[in-house]
């Protein structure tokens, strides 16, 4: 028997040790490698997921198969055009208004303590016992059928849920300006990347241009060589400027093709797609400003949304406080329970009898911490601390606000008279080229007189197409500090 016994037990250690083992085995990670840190640090780590994450990484770069182009093929877009685009398709206005409906539904949140909650339950059981009496037993069964409702209800509670709803508000109304803010931001990176494209284009254009006055230049110095009027050395330089003419003409190419990057980033389109522009030359340049510095920074302080942000953060942090100061009072919450519960019962050897009632609770519970360690007075503390420091960072924002509208209002007025410079200097330069190549095809001026009025051409040119491009930039970074440029007549209800 005892050895019976022993073989028994044995069995049930091993059957244990089996069943152990075989859950260990189905928990134990396929992959062990992605459970882990890098084997050695010279050596860069690959893992079986690799390819998966790869593939979600990668799933919404590009154009994709069957899909119509963003941009439409052989239209010139103005800066507005390319604004609604930008709004429509960059996925930060997505992630913004995102978050002003998270923000949104967190007050729906909030606002729901105000009301009381209401629960249902149904419940069913059967029992079966065997009863006693006298010197028998009897089978005895009941079945029991509840239907239960629960309310409970916050009477009053000194302020703390009107607090939380406070802040909830601010919460919804900063991420709302969060959201003003996100196309602001944008708008001025798309007019900053167009206006970069617009100077890319008008410097190949000049480059193009000084590109033919090398050549004609060195046309009119072969065929002086040819007529036996020049030197060689003069075809020679001559050769010389067209090939840096070439050189730089190459140079500004490269640029536009950054410049066109960078500003199809900004779209949220893909480069590859082909974008038209204006050209520089088309678009009206003001000669003088409209405004003061002082009705900028008005403008600035009362329309900058990520100043309002910070004015919202206040008022979050001054509704916390409420809520703290509201945890030193007691709070009266109401409870009421009804429930209807029916009763059948069967004995053996008798008939069904059942019976019906209602019956429940009304509780009233007052609710007050009398000492917790200072953890309300702590929690106030920090509260008071948050709302310095969001009136602190406010006012640190305005500071900044005012820096940036003087620094961009100077930049603005610098570009205006270089811009007026440039002018002048061009028409200047022009006019020396023109009189240096028809006194050279007189004999009277020689070719290094040409080629540096020539070089002299092509430097105003490209300045007096930067000096176009630095007076928009400057504009769009004026209408940046000061707010001006998300003050549209027409909202949107999506990014």
């Amino acid at each position: 028997m005892h050895c019976w016994m022993e073989r028994n037990g044995e069995l049930w250690v091993t059957r244990w040790v089996v069943l152990v083992a075989g859950v260990l085995l189905l928990l134990w990670p396929r992959n062990g490698r992605c459970q882990t840190a890098p084997p050695s640090p010279d050596h860069p780590w690959y893992s079986g997921q690799e390819l998966r994450l790869e593939q979600g990484a990668a799933g919404g770069a590009g154009p994709k198969a069957g899909t119509e182009p963003v941009v439409v093929a052989g239209k010139v877009y103005t800066l507005p055009e390319l604004i609604d685009l930008a709004e429509m398709h960059n996925p930060e206005t997505r992630l913004a208004w995102e978050r002003a409906r998270s923000a949104a539904a967190a007050l729906g949140v909030a606002r729901s303590e105000l009301y009381p909650t209401i629960a249902a339950a149904v419940l069913s059981e059967t029992t079966r016992s065997e009863i006693y009496l006298n010197t028998r037993f009897y089978r005895q069964t009941i079945p029991e059928f509840d239907l239960a409702l629960e309310l409970n209800y916050t009477i009053f509670d000194f302020g703390a849920r009107s607090g939380r709803i406070d802040a909830s508000k601010a919460r919804l109304l900063g991420a709302d300006f969060g959201f003003n803010d996100v196309h602001r931001r944008l708008i001025y990176r798309v007019a900053a990347a167009y206006y970069e494209l617009l100077n890319a284009s008008g410097q190949v254009a000049a480059a193009r241009a000084s590109l033919a006055n090398a050549e004609a230049v060195k046309q009119a110095a072969a065929e002086r060589l040819k007529n036996g009027v020049a030197t060689l050395p003069d075809e020679l330089e001559a050769k010389s400027a067209a090939a840096e003419a070439d050189y730089e003409l190459q140079s500004v190419l490269g640029a536009r093709e950054i410049a066109y990057g960078e500003l199809a980033t900004a779209l949220g389109v893909s480069p590859a797609e082909k974008l038209q522009v204006e050209p520089i030359d088309h678009l009206p340049i003001p000669d003088t400003l409209e405004t003061s510095v002082d009705e900028a920074m008005d403008r600035a302080f009362h329309e900058r949304p990520d100043l309002m942000q910070r004015m919202t953060a206040i008022r979050e942090a001054d509704a916390h406080l409420k809520e703290a100061h509201a945890a030193y009072y007691p709070t009266l919450q109401m409870r009421v329970r009804p429930d209807a519960q029916a009763l059948y019962g069967l004995q053996q050897q008798l008939p069904w009898g059942s019976t019906a009632d209602l019956d429940g609770e009304v509780v009233l519970g007052l609710h007050w911490t009398i000492f917790d360690g200072g953890l309300r007075r702590s929690q106030e503390a920090k509260a008071r601390a948050d709302l310095h420091t969001a009136q602190a960072q406010a006012d640190a924002l305005r500071d900044d606000i005012q820096d940036g509208v003087w620094t961009a209002y100077s930049n603005l007025k610098t570009a205006l008279h270089q811009r007026q410079a440039a002018e002048a200097l061009l028409d200047a330069a022009d006019l020396s080229y023109s009189a240096a190549i028809e006194s050279y095809h007189d004999g009277v001026r020689d070719l290094l007189d040409v080629t540096a009025a020539q070089k002299t051409l092509a430097s105003a040119r490209s300045e007096d197409v930067l000096a176009r491009a630095q007076v928009l930039s400057a504009l769009a970074a004026l209408a940046f500090e000061t707010g001006d440029s998300i003050q549209a007549p027409a909202a949107r209800s999506q990014p």
